[in-house]
């Protein structure tokens, strides 16, 4: 067994995201929706992982596990809580965590808008409001204003995919008919018409959601380049590694210009794409083939396979034609003799794809800890970290130290 180096410079990181990690975010429209009945929400996320409090700890983590970068979000809704007020102290708080980063030899990776909005954006219709390209790009341009000097990648938006690709996973019925009733109620209790989530979406509206959402990519773009030029600039993508069995092809790529090929080509227009990739799944010509009995499986019930990051990632490239960094891959179980030893192999086909030419710059592990996951809760699980959810105190599972001493080495054995 040898190892394989990585390029000079890759990046190795971890991510997180600011609801899922910093709880009691009672401005966003998450948390309002959390709290509406009925919700589609298992849980409320309360204090989450308590990040707010404990960002310091969490970076001085990351630091101390041989990384060089750190992608969290920044939240626009504690930014500007109400409609063209922004908060100098949240802006300060987010500025902290750059600049811890940087002691820490840490690279800032920011995202803009991790699903979670302003109560008030959501209120007014969410990305369906004519006017929510330009309402972001405002937010954006004030982050820029304030620290965007030191940040060294910037992500407008995550997974502005993910609820057409959620359409094809085969969620039981009542999800979707409890997510319709969660908006519903959000619209009563907040006496409007229309109250909109990022990342809970009406079938019939999905099209004009992503056109709000296209905009308002590349006007947060055009704001983030105003202030800084030279930033690189992209937005992430779920990306399953959708692959064929047998010759007939359709149903794969029926699902892959659904999901993906809006996007893919929208990232053409940018310095990189962000490829977040959890699972392979393979089709025939009826749909998703049925996995061999005895498959390991995650909590999605998908194939535990290594190789289906090195597939999206290639898949993404041949699309965007713009550089990779994967900003988020991991497992989802509570087994982390699963996910310990699935890390390696899954980075020795992603060293593969990038001597094959495809021009990757880092790879951040989601999740640093185990989070709040949206709709399931606390049920999922995808930290190097556990998290005591009375104490929050963070305890190291072995997958984290494989991952840190692969990022130490910028290499992996094979």
């Amino acid at each position: 067994m040898t190892t394989r180096e990585f390029p000079e410079g890759f990046v190795w990181g971890v991510a997180t995201a600011g609801h899922q990690n910093e709880g009691d975010n009672t401005t966003s429209d998450t948390w309002f929706a959390e709290n509406v009945t009925p919700t589609v929400f298992r849980d409320r996320s309360g204090k989450a992982c308590n990040g707010y409090e404990l960002w310091r700890e969490d970076v001085d983590l990351a630091a101390g596990m041989g990384l060089n970068a750190y992608r969290f979000s920044v939240e626009w809704a504690r930014i500007e809580p109400v409609d063209g007020e922004f908060d100098d102290d949240a802006l300060a708080h987010y500025e902290a965590i750059v600049d811890r980063c940087l002691e820490r030899g840490l690279a800032p990776v920011v995202t803009f808008n991790h699903f979670t909005s302003p109560h008030w954006f959501a209120a007014g219709g969410g990305w369906l409001n004519p006017e929510a390209p330009d309402l972001f790009a405002r937010y954006c341009g004030r982050v820029m204003e304030a620290f965007g000097d030191r940040i060294a990648f910037a992500l407008t938006m995550n997974e502005p995919n993910l609820a057409r690709l959620l359409t094809w996973i085969g969620l039981p019925k009542f999800i979707t008919d409890l997510e319709r009733a969660t908006l519903e109620a959000a619209s009563a209790a907040a006496g409007v018409e229309r109250y909109r989530l990022g990342n809970v979406m009406l079938p019939e509206e999905m099209d004009e959601m992503a056109d709000g959402m296209t905009a308002g990519h590349r006007a947060a773009r055009a704001a983030i380049k105003a202030v800084r030029p030279d930033l690189p600039v992209g937005m992430s993508l779920a990306i399953v590694d959708d692959v064929v069995v047998g010759e007939d092809a359709s149903v794969r790529d029926r699902k892959r210009a659904e999901v993906y090929t809006r996007w893919l080509e929208l990232a053409r227009e940018d310095d990189f794409v962000g490829v977040q990739n959890y699972e392979q799944v393979a089709y025939d010509a009826n749909g998703p083939a049925p996995l061999p009995e005895g498959t390991p499986t995650n909590h999605m019930g998908s194939a535990v396979e290594p190789l289906s990051l090195a597939g999206a990632v290639r898949y993404a490239y041949e699309v965007a034609g713009v550089p990779v960094l994967v900003t988020e891959h991991g497992m989802s179980t509570d087994d982390d003799t699963l996910r310990a030893p699935f890390i390696a192999p899954s980075l020795v086909g992603l060293l593969d794809a990038i001597e094959d030419g495809v021009p990757v710059l880092g790879y951040m592990h989601w999740t640093f800890m185990d989070n709040f996951e949206w709709i399931f809760g606390y049920e999922g699980q995808l930290g190097l970290y556990s998290v005591d959810r009375e104490t929050f105190v963070r305890t190291a599972k072995p997958s984290a130290g494989v991952y840190a001493a692969i990022a130490r080495a910028n290499g992996v054995d094979a």
